[in-house]
C-alpha cells in the first residue's frame, strides 16, 4: 500500500519534536508529504540561522512546535513561540529567522491550477 505521508510511523503515536534534531549551525529539514499540491516539511533551526526572503506559489503555514522564531510576512515582523501559529499567504514575500533554538512544522498548500 502506497503512503502518502512518509519518514515517521504510522499508527504509533509519536513526538514531532524528536524527528528532528538540532545541529550547531544548521537548519535541518525532514519532508513528510510532498506534491503539486502540497508540502509538509519538519524543520529545526539552531538559533540565528534563517530561510531568507523569498515568496511560495502556495499559501504556507507555520507551527510552533518548540522554541521562539520570527517570521517576516511582506516587511513585517511576527515573533511566534510554542504552540502558535502563522499563516504566510502565497506571493507575499517572507522569510524565517530563528531567535532561538527554533522548530517548525511547515505546511504549503498550492494552487490546483499549477
Amino acid at each position: 500500500m502506497e503512503k502518502y505521508i512518509k519518514n515517521i510511523p504510522h499508527e504509533t503515536p509519536i513526538s514531532l519534536l524528536d524527528e528532528v534534531v538540532y545541529q550547531p549551525g544548521q537548519i535541518v529539514s525532514k519532508t513528510l508529504a510532498q506534491n503539486q499540491h502540497h508540502s509538509v516539511t519538519l524543520f529545526a533551526f539552531d538559533k540565528g540561522e534563517e530561510i531568507s526572503t523569498h515568496a511560495s506559489d502556495g499559501d504556507a503555514m507555520v507551527i510552533c512546535l518548540d522554541g521562539q522564531g520570527e517570521i517576516t510576512i511582506d516587511g513585517k515582523k511576527h515573533v511566534l513561540n510554542a504552540g502558535e501559529t502563522i499563516v504566510m499567504p502565497a506571493k507575499k514575500p517572507h522569510a524565517v529567522y530563528a531567535k532561538e533554538q527554533f522548530k517548525m512544522l511547515l505546511t504549503v498548500i498550492f494552487p490546483l491550477n499549477r
